[in-house]
């Protein structure tokens, strides 16, 4: 059974949350080392961060469609088809990245030596996404990618593929610590749920290629308003490894995967 952390409802603690951040998140702080725990950045991020837009619904001419308040409409039919990267960074620390890079993803193709088992079709480029924080995890910033249209859905699994060998806890590879990365959902309730690459342990883990595990994650469903994925341990928290960065690929949701996407790397 996947065990996940529930912390209490988001309306109330986001009063507080919002108030300890004001100041940073309106671009008046100096410091470069405010600490921060995983649920204040979560709250912070929620409110300065709207939500991805919706692609809109097109007409078979292939003009957007509006509703009757002259907004664009969103094609009910469209599900999870985008991880979106950027850096929370109100500090100006410049110590975090999060990209869609080339070369970088579980690899397929003739060159490839052992193939990815299965990938996004989409990915022409074995794109990989790099998350990354460098310097202490003290430091108020993380590394994060959002995934697009997730709102209402019921999600029963998560999981993606990660640049690592043997196992979660193997000491090479990229980063797989209890709190990072890890996915943040915030539920259509109010709750929000943390589940890290190692804690709790997937439910299913296994190699796709070289040097790549596969993880799972399957829950009781859970409806959800907002999916992250967010990466915010320095280069000084183990768990087994100090690496402070980490490659994924093929993010899942309910089994849909996505392994390819936009960058806005700087």
């Amino acid at each position: 059974m996947t065990h996940m952390l529930k912390l209490m409802p988001l309306a109330a603690i986001v009063a507080t949350a919002w108030s300890a951040h004001a100041q940073v998140l309106g671009g008046t702080s100096t410091s470069t080392s405010t600490s921060t725990s995983p649920l204040d950045k979560v709250l912070a991020i929620l409110e300065v961060v709207p939500p991805p837009a919706d692609d809109p619904m097109l007409d078979a001419s292939g003009n957007v469609m509006y509703d009757s308040s002259g907004k664009p409409m969103s094609d009910p039919k469209e599900n999870f088809h985008q991880v979106t990267p950027f850096q929370f960074d109100p500090d100006h620390t410049w110590l975090v990245q999060s990209a869609w890079l080339n070369g970088t993803g579980c690899p397929t193709g003739p060159f490839a030596g052992e193939p990815c088992l299965t990938n996004d079709s989409k990915d022409q480029h074995n794109e990989g996404l790099l998350l990354a924080k460098t310097g202490p995890t003290a430091n108020n910033a993380a590394a994060i990618a959002e995934l697009k249209k997730v709102r209402g859905t019921a999600v029963t699994s998560l999981g993606y593929d990660i640049r690592k060998p043997i196992s979660t806890v193997d000491i090479r590879g990229s980063h797989c610590g209890a709190g990072a990365p890890r996915f943040n959902l915030v539920t259509s309730t109010g709750e929000i749920i943390f589940i890290g690459c190692n804690s709790p342990p997937p439910t299913t883990q296994g190699p796709v290629s070289e040097g790549w595990l596969r993880l799972e994650w399957k829950m009781a469903p859970v409806t959800v308003e907002r999916i992250f994925i967010l990466f915010d341990e320095g280069q000084d928290t183990g768990g087994p490894d100090f690496f402070g960065a980490a490659f994924l690929d093929n993010v899942m949701v309910n089994g849909q995967m996505v392994g390819s996407g936009p960058t806005n790397a700087r």
